[in-house]
């Protein structure tokens, strides 16, 4: 998994996180409102399943990606 996130450029994952993340942008980004129906307990709908994994994955990704580039960081440090 470690070796598919380095060859991700960091700028591809940032360009997905602003537009496929939080598209469509009015009236409200999907993930917001995926997220929302989630912690509602509302999230049920298959589609909504799909909704909430497609628009979330470019942000996991980044975050994995951001959490490896800072440990790794920390380790050259020591």
């Amino acid at each position: 998994m470690r070796k598919l996130l380095d060859k991700i450029p960091l700028t591809l994952l940032v360009v997905l996180c602003l537009t496929l993340g939080l598209a469509p942008f009015m009236p409200e980004p999907h993930l917001l409102e995926k997220l929302k129906m989630l912690v509602a307990g509302e999230l049920v709908a298959p589609i909504d399943i799909f909704d909430l994994l497609l628009h979330g994955t470019p942000w996991v990704l980044l975050l994995l990606k951001l959490f490896l580039l800072i440990t790794a960081a920390g380790q050259e440090k020591d």
